[in-house]
Order: C-alpha cells, then sequence, then structure tokens
C-alpha cells in the first residue's frame, strides 16, 4: 500500500477492497459508509441481517462500536489479541445497524496478519472484514480469484493470505459460547 490517504478516501467514498487476512482474502469498506456496506452486501449477496466482522490494528479503533467491558472480560481480549479469534461483544447504542444486524452485539477482532493489522494501522481505522466470496461459496485465497470473482468493483490489496487453513475463531464474550471453531 503505497498511498494510505488516497485509499482513506477511496474507502470513505464509499470504495470497497479486497485485501489478504488470516485465512482468505477479505471485501472490506469503511464501517461507517452505509452505502458501501449494503454494496459490499450486495456484492456479496449476505443479508444484512447477518451482521459483519470488524478487523483492526489495536483495540481503540474497535471502541467506537462496542460498549465498555468489564475488566474479566478485557483480560479474555488482551490475551487473544491479536489473533485469530473473533469476539461477539455488546455493541455500542450508536453503533450502526447495518454493522451489527439484527444482533445486539457485534464482531470485532484485533487481527494478527501482518498486512491487514498494517492497513488498518496506516489508515487509522477499524474495517468491515467478511471474506470475498458470494455468499455460501468457496473464499477467495489469491489477488486473482478475487479479480474473477469481483472485477471493476473493488480495488485489490496484493499480498499473502496467513497460514490458518479455518476462519476465526468466533466467541461470544458475555457468554463464553463459541460460535464458530
Amino acid at each position: 500500500m503505497k498511498n494510505a490517504r488516497g485509499l482513506k478516501l477511496f474507502l470513505q467514498g464509499g470504495g470497497i477492497i479486497a485485501y489478504p487476512t488470516e485465512s482468505c482474502f477479505g471485501l472490506g469498506c469503511d464501517p461507517k459508509n452505509r452505502s458501501a456496506v449494503k454494496r459490499l452486501l450486495r456484492l456479496k449477496g449476505r443479508p444484512q441481517h447477518k451482521g459483519l466482522i470488524l478487523i483492526a490494528s489495536c483495540q481503540r479503533q474497535l471502541k467506537p462500536y462496542m460498549q465498555p467491558v468489564n475488566p474479566a472480560q478485557q483480560l479474555q481480549l488482551d490475551t487473544s489479541w491479536p489473533g485469530a479469534h473473533t469476539w461477539l461483544v455488546p455493541a455500542a447504542k450508536n453503533c450502526p445497524p447495518w454493522l451489527s444486524g439484527r444482533h445486539t452485539s457485534i464482531a470485532v477482532r484485533v487481527t494478527a496478519h501482518r498486512s491487514s493489522a498494517d492497513l488498518c494501522r496506516r489508515l487509522n481505522m477499524a474495517l468491515v472484514s467478511t471474506s470475498a466470496n458470494h455468499s455460501g461459496g468457496k473464499a477467495a485465497k489469491t489477488a486473482h480469484a478475487c479479480r474473477q470473482l469481483f472485477a471493476a468493483n473493488i480495488r485489490i490489496i496484493n499480498g499473502r493470505i496467513g497460514k490458518n487453513h479455518k476462519p476465526s475463531t468466533i466467541q461470544d464474550l458475555t457468554t463464553g459460547r463459541i460460535i464458530r471453531a
């Protein structure tokens, strides 16, 4: 990523990117941009009611979207992040419904994937992160596969995916229940 400022303007203007993550390429956009999120959901064929994951390079980037957590919950976040562990946390009162879907929680992760974390760090923002595929299909593992799936509808950030063979664990921070192992 040579021009972080230009990319941030692209995202703030409603652009969608594909970028490498821990296990596959992800589709992302500015979580504050409702039209970008809706466009991303249309590209994927994913219903809005399911909600989306946000990734970040640090917890500070996720704070606007989540309610404060208690010390025991904070310890769980601190011991699993950065890493391929997504937590469902109570959504902030002003968390946009296009991110949380029909849920009162939001899915968040501080990524350990070097280029994804660097992307969020250089943009100084969290990103929507959903697998680069059509809903129910196989996730893209390369930039070339992203081009084949989404052609001119997205900007592709080149790079390699991580070594994880499966998507991140998803766990409810309030109940401890594992949603996806």
